[in-house]
Parts: structure tokens; sequence; C-alpha cells
């Protein structure tokens, strides 16, 4: 599948987009012990080839350690870092960029370190307000935005340049992370996310999402219309994505031929699994364009994929990565 791109830049088109181990060539020293000045230290790095890498890091805001994959180039020489960030429900020690998405050989022989947290199952990858019974208190944002940088960059040759990207809940956390960090990121990628949070139908979609998994939406951004909804609505704040790479895709909702013969998920019959894939993908599908009007109407360029099939599934995802890391890839550079 090769999805059409179409490069949105002004106003005017608004009527129609409605393992061996420790570190090895290619990276610093990673000593355990020593921690940035946020905090987080190193403390496992298990070398599983060439240019991927498995650590855990020790991080003083979740009070626990994260488990992550950082692929990278051999060498010394500077590179920029791509953040990629998972889905609801992801709660394997590694990634499904790695397992699913097929992220290790994508970027196999890319100048770019490409990070890979794992474990954010329904967080939203955000800083949550309260302790929750099914997550405690997630730090996310913290993590990612104050600690893990400044620890890639030293031990992984980096040299400031990010770029963020997402697929569903990690999509709308992608954009959130960029709108409220935007000095960090050169670029972001969304994929079948669902941009806005502060209106009463996505809302139910957030809370929904965190439920799914057993947590409870009121303690990561408080009750729904408190000011931590908007603060983390990516649409209301536009204008904190001038200047920068924007990728966006979803699909339409409408299967495919090849999605009556994919494997089915377990416990799932094939019209179940057709149903979900499709309504999910529907619904982002509506948030995506919603929030690309948003950018055309403030004349923010965006490249964006608008296929005419396409379900909330990975097989989709992993198509379109090529054409996500084309869009970001000048502003890394």
């Amino acid at each position: 599948m090769i999805p059409n791109r179409l490069k949105i830049a002004g106003a005017a088109a608004v009527a129609s987009i409605l393992a061996a181990v420790t570190v090895g060539t290619g990276i610093a020293a990673a000593q355990p012990g020593r921690p940035t000045p946020a905090g987080a230290v190193i403390t496992k790095t298990v070398k599983v080839n060439d240019h991927r890498y498995q650590l855990t890091v020790k991080s003083p805001a979740m009070g626990e350690d994260v488990h992550l994959t950082v692929l990278s180039p051999a060498g010394s020489s500077p590179r920029a870092t791509l953040y990629m960030l998972d889905g609801a429900g992801a709660d394997q020690p590694v990634s499904d960029w790695m397992t699913k998405g097929g992220a290790g050989p994508f970027f196999a022989g890319k100048n770019v370190n490409v990070v890979l947290p794992a474990g954010g199952g329904s967080t939203f990858y955000t800083d949550w307000q309260a302790p929750d019974p099914r997550y405690g208190k997630p730090m996310w944002e913290t993590f990612l935005t104050a600690e893990l940088p400044p620890l890639i960059n030293k031990t992984f040759h980096g040299d400031g340049r990010n770029a963020i990207a997402g697929l569903s809940m990690g999509a709308q956390a992608a954009l959130a992370l960029t709108a409220r960090h935007p000095n960090l990121y050169n670029g972001v990628a969304s994929l079948s996310g669902c941009p806005a949070v502060s209106s009463p139908v996505n809302e139910g979609y957030v809370t929904g999402t965190v439920a799914k998994d057993g947590g409870i939406s009121v303690n990561m951004w408080g009750p729904f219309g408190s000011p931590g909804w908007a603060a983390h609505d990516p649409s209301l704040m536009v204008d904190r994505f001038r200047g920068k790479n924007i990728y966006i895709y979803s699909g339409s909702g409408i299967p495919a031929f090849d999605d009556f013969y994919t494997p089915l998920e377990p416990g799932q019959s094939r019209q179940a699994q057709l149903a979900a894939g499709a309504a999910l993908e529907a619904g982002a599908e509506s948030c995506s364009r919603q929030f690309s009007v948003r950018l055309m109407l403030a004349q923010i360029p965006a490249t964006t994929d608008y296929p005419l099939v396409g379900l909330h599934s990975w097989s989709y995802w992993k198509a379109a990565l090529p054409n996500a890391w084309a869009a970001l890839a000048p502003g890394l550079w």
C-alpha cells in the first residue's frame, strides 16, 4: 500500500480536506551511576546487534526502571534522534514498533538515533496528576522531555535535533508533547491519532482508552473540563507547530482485500476484528482531518496521508512508516 500524499500549504484547500552485553562501537561509554542533570541514569545496556541496543533507565520521575530500544548507527559522528511512541495497550518489554512495526530493519543504515520506549500502556505518555490504582503516578512527559534526551545525546552522539512520532494514543501524545515543548522537537508524525481531547466526544475516547487497561482518566488530567485537558490538546496550540516538519496519516476505515485474510487477534472473530479496526480508524480519520484543517487555516504546512482504504492495524502503520520518515527527515539533517 502506497498512500497518496498531499502537501497542505494554504487555506484555499479547506473545502477538499473536511544479546551481547554492554556498549559497543558507535556509542559512548554509558557507565552505571552517572546520572544526567535531571537524575536519570542508564543502569543496563545490552547490545543486540551492530545497530540495536536494549537499555534500562532508572527514572526518578517515573519512580521505576524504564525499558527502551535504541537504534543507532556505527561511528561517533553527530546525528539527530527520532522518538517513537506506541499505541494503547503496549505493555511488553520491547516497543511494538520493533515487534510489529518493522522499525529495526527500516532504520538500519540510516544516520539517525531511534528511541523506542516500552511499557506505555494506556497512559498517553503524560504526567499524571494523581496516583492511579492501575498505573501508579506515571510521569512520562518529564521522562521523555527532561530526563531521557540528555542521556541519549551523551551516549549515542545526539546533536540536539529531535523529532517524535506515534500511533493512535501515541500519536496524540506526540502532537501534545510537541505543542508543549516546541523547542525540543523539529518535527512530529501522527499515525491514526485523535489530536483534540477537549471536546466531549473526544473526552469519551480518551476516557475509554485509559479505562480499557484499567486506568481512570480523572487521575491523568483531572475531571473533564478542568485545565489539564485543554493543556494537552494540540488543536488549541497549533501556532506552536509553525516551522516544523509535520506528517499526519489516517486510513478511511474501509478494509482492503488483504484485511479479510490477515491473522486474527486472540479471541476475536474476523467480523469483530474488522469492525473494531474500521470504527477506530474512521474516528481517527475524522480527528486527523479536523487537525489538518486547523493547521491549514493557520497557514502551517503539513504532509498528509489519507488513503481511500485502511484499518486501525499494524499492517497500515508499518506501510506508512517510510512516508512518515520522508516527511520528518529533512528537518533532522
